[in-house]
């Protein structure tokens, strides 16, 4: 084996290790401790599970009532009303703890910010989506936050991918390349997986779309968010330069949500999101990068 190759498998290592005592830390977490994850003043936090994820999601949701800052709110959106009648006891423990537990209609990924959206007449407090499947680090919504607090006219996120835009209009997804730059621009586009902070303005506009996303992108919540960020004038900013790095919970990768995008929809559901005022927006934001550089 090569330097590169034993690297690599160290890495692996040190990944695995990281996984297991994770999970041994939250569960551990999950019996014992009788404090709050929630705290008035910050950010809400939603998120959505499904299926046999169900029985995993409150590690990720214990990591993030481990950090330096807590939300305001968390609320858990399922879509099945048998679920949320026989919850798992880990799950129980953290609704006497201050998660909050609803059901919604099955609006697929969009479940993760639009019932909550729809269902607030007004937003006092900015929204951060978070995803079922990540052990998030102490510092993640400290730092998503005071991101906001700077510039609350940008969308904040820790992982994004930078849209190509060519004279025949936006190129396929397969060529958006993993964003490694914190300049802010509308030629990014903020993927859910590590978390995205949305200004409160932002939510109003959102909220006026109602449900217009099942049509143009039932499966692709983050094209739905980034145009309507366009629409209202936010750009997307990654706040960190290299790739956040995510530590998955195990058990929870069978059927990730960008597998079945990649295979079977995401360049067919930017054609039906965007349109030409879209894409004008889009081709001026790239004339004007280049011709500042």
């Amino acid at each position: 084996m090569n330097f590169r190759g034993v690297v690599q498998t160290l890495l692996r290592r040190k990944r695995q290790v990281e996984k297991s005592f994770y999970l041994y830390v939250y569960a551990r977490v999950n019996r014992r401790s009788c404090q709050s994850i929630v705290n008035p003043g910050g950010p809400v936090v939603s998120l959505t599970t499904y299926g046999e994820r169900t029985q995993r999601v409150y590690l990720a949701i214990e990591s993030i009532g481990r950090g330096r800052l807590l939300p305001s709110r968390m609320i858990l959106w399922l879509d099945d009303a048998n679920v949320a009648a026989h919850l798992p006891v880990e799950l129980e423990r953290l609704q006497s703890r201050g998660l909050e537990i609803k059901v919604c209609p099955n609006y697929g990924p969009h479940k993760k910010y639009y019932p909550y959206v729809e269902s607030q007449n007004d937003f006092e407090a900015p929204l951060v989506t978070a995803d079922d499947d990540i052990f998030y680090p102490r510092q993640w919504l400290r730092r998503l936050y005071d991101a906001y607090l700077h510039t609350p006219e940008h969308v904040h996120c820790f992982r994004a991918r930078r849209m190509h835009i060519t004279c025949d209009g936006i190129a396929p997804y397969a060529s958006w390349e993993i964003l490694r730059d914190t300049r802010p621009s509308y030629l990014n586009l903020a993927t859910g997986c590590a978390g995205i902070i949305y200004p409160e303005p932002l939510l109003r506009k959102i909220k006026q779309q109602g449900t217009a996303f099942r049509a143009a992108c039932p499966r692709a919540d983050d094209l739905w968010l980034h145009v309507q960020a366009l629409r209202a004038g936010y750009r997307v900013h990654q706040i960190v330069k290299n790739e956040f790095s995510l530590c998955e919970i195990p058990g929870t990768q069978a059927n990730a949500l960008y597998r079945q995008n990649f295979d079977d929809g995401n360049d067919r559901q930017i054609q039906t999101t965007y349109g030409a005022q879209d894409l004008e927006l889009l081709q001026q934001e790239a004339e004007r990068e280049h011709s500042s550089k």
